[in-house]
């Protein structure tokens, strides 16, 4: 996330194995904010399933009309059928600032193995690192919880967590490291997993076909580095490209095609600026390097990327095939049309509408689920309007 976000709050020491969030479960009945929202070539209707959930961060759908959610500080939440259930037995996280519960995604074959995948950050307030477990939903409680990967190096908590996750359709996984803020350089460090995306396999192991697998002075989990904090992460279905929306620092949020093994320059190449001066970020030294991958677009003004959907199916049929980024300080989601790997046109959607957008997943229904990032966030519903 951009620096500008962070301010140094320390925050109490967030769940314990054994517990729950403090709220037992609230209940809100789904609310239609606005039936007939206009677009160029679809019209949508947004409805709010569930509200007052503090800053909520990912979802994934564990049911009909059930959607598991976790809430940065709080932990983790169900919400069906409008109400909204605490869920116990989640991992123990270190929650300050940035850092908490974050992301969660379901296993490929949820309805056989009914694994749910999340990241977070583990540590305490002197140090923290980003961490993935994985676990299985018995009604509102977490079982067989176990982490499998954490990433190697502890550092200053609060910012610049990364920890995006995304299956691939070969069923390994990747999950995003955040460059950690404190020291921008060590993206480039290839030992180091800040600044990076992993690649691992369903139980934590290394894949054999990782890029730097058998190379002295890398990481074997490392797939692409030279990150600085990538919050939307996704497999285009049709064409298998890796899509990935990151955070530079003023200016600068990128939307970058993933290769393995590529450096994409952070902080040595960025097309930001520096918070203080305006002038050129003080450990660039250029926009673009010939041994370094340049994004595929820079978003101006500032998106201040978080989730990242591809639309399939025919419930947005005039969407099919398109990225839709959110935006947290921009308060907005962008619809953005790919052709031959090249940006063409986007559309701004939702702007100020519902806050800042914290998630966009699209549902099994076709339907565009997004979570806004407040004090009072909710659970939201994009559909064709009737």
């Amino acid at each position: 996330m951009k620096a500008t976000l962070f301010t140094v709050k320390p925050v109490v020491l967030a769940l314990l194995l054994a517990c729950g969030p403090a709220a037992a479960s609230t209940a809100s009945a789904p609310m239609v904010i606005d039936p007939n929202i206009r677009t160029e070539y679809e019209t949508a209707a947004l409805t709010r399933l569930a509200g007052d959930i503090r800053h909520p961060w990912a979802l994934a759908f564990v049911g009909s009309d059930k959607w598991l959610v976790s809430a940065r500080e709080e932990g983790l939440f169900i919400v069906e059928n409008g109400i909204t259930h605490a869920v116990s037995g989640g991992p123990a996280f270190y929650a300050t600032n940035q850092g908490g519960m974050l992301d969660l995604v379901t296993h490929p074959n949820f309805a056989e193995n009914g694994y749910i995948y999340l990241s977070y950050s583990k540590g305490d307030s002197d140090a923290s690192t980003v961490a993935l477990a994985r676990a299985r939903l018995e009604g509102q409680r977490l079982v067989d919880l176990e982490t499998i990967f954490e990433s190697n190096t502890y550092t200053e908590p609060g910012r610049h967590y990364g920890a995006k996750i995304a299956f691939l359709n070969d069923g390994t996984l990747l999950m995003s490291i955040g460059d950690r803020g404190a020291e921008p350089k060590r993206a480039q460090d290839t030992q180091d997993h800040s600044g990076s995306i992993v690649r691992l396999n369903d139980d934590g192991s290394t894949p054999e076909d990782n890029p730097f697998v058998g190379r002295e002075g890398y990481a074997p989990e490392i797939y692409s580095y030279g990150h600085r904090n990538i919050q939307g992460i996704i497999q285009h279905p049709e064409t298998g490209d890796i899509w990935v929306t990151e955070h530079g620092p003023r200016g600068g949020d990128e939307l970058n095609r993933i290769e393995p093994g590529e450096n994409y320059g952070w902080p040595i190449v960025t097309l930001g600026r520096d918070y203080g001066t305006e002038g050129p970020f003080p450990d660039a030294e250029s926009r673009r390097h010939p041994d370094m991958t340049s994004p595929v677009f820079e978003f101006l003004p500032t998106l201040a990327p978080s989730g990242l959907a591809v639309l399939e199916g025919d419930q947005f049929g005039h969407w099919q095939g398109n990225l839709l980024a959110g935006g947290l300080s921009a308060e907005r989601i962008l619809r953005i049309v790919l052709e031959d790997r090249e940006v063409i046109h986007i559309e701004e959607l939702l702007l100020g509408e519902i806050g800042r957008i914290r998630e966009v997943r699209q549902g099994p229904d076709g339907h565009v689920y997004i979570l806004s990032d407040e004090e009072d966030g909710g659970l939201y519903r994009l559909s064709p309007a009737e």
